[in-house]
């Protein structure tokens, strides 16, 4: 920085708390999104994803805490490309100390965080912008993380399992209707 020069932070907040949702650890969002730039200048490209989940499918993708390949948290139930990005839901291992602790955290909306591990196939660089367009990816892991690189990739909702709801939903019902 040089001297004189202000710097501006921006904070995003989620509109609403998380906390207000059930505590089964099923969480979705966006792990990366398409045609935006990330802060490393990288661009990824709609279908980016698509040999990659064919090949790999969500089973096969890690569901890390800050990219340390030590500290698996849960599993991912679904990973699929839309036109908006990589679309996500995942499922934290409430029986892992570090889930728990990472759940609490997003439910208060203090942690909401996603970011992509992955190996380029494809890319092709932009000279005048200095961007990079990623076009094909093997996509391995995907994190929880405080800070990530596309500041947009983030937890939106934490939910119920369908089961649960249905149960909550009857209950609720027969409460209503005595």
């Amino acid at each position: 920085m040089k001297p004189g020069q202000t710097v501006i932070r921006e904070r995003k907040f989620l509109p609403e708390p998380l906390n207000a949702v059930d505590v089964d650890g099923v969480f979705e969002g966006y792990a990366s999104l398409f045609g935006t730039a990330d802060l490393g200048k990288d661009v990824v490209m709609p279908g980016a994803f698509s040999d990659s989940l064919r090949k790999r499918g969500a089973a096969d993708v890690r569901l890390l805490w800050q990219h340390d390949p030590g500290q698996p948290i849960g599993r991912w139930l679904l990973i699929m490309e839309d036109r908006r990005g990589l679309r996500v839901r995942g499922k934290l291992n409430l029986a892992v100390e570090r889930a728990r602790e990472i759940h609490a955290l997003m439910r208060e909306g203090a942690v909401d965080g996603l970011s992509i591990g992955f190996r380029v196939e494809r890319a092709r660089a932009e000279r005048p912008t200095g961007l990079r367009r990623l076009e094909k990816l093997d996509l391995w892991e995907i994190s929880i993380v405080t800070f990530p690189m596309l500041p947009d990739a983030r937890v939106e909702t934490v939910k119920h399992t369908a089961p649960r709801l249905a149960a909550g939903i009857r209950r609720a019902t027969v409460r209503l209707l005595s």
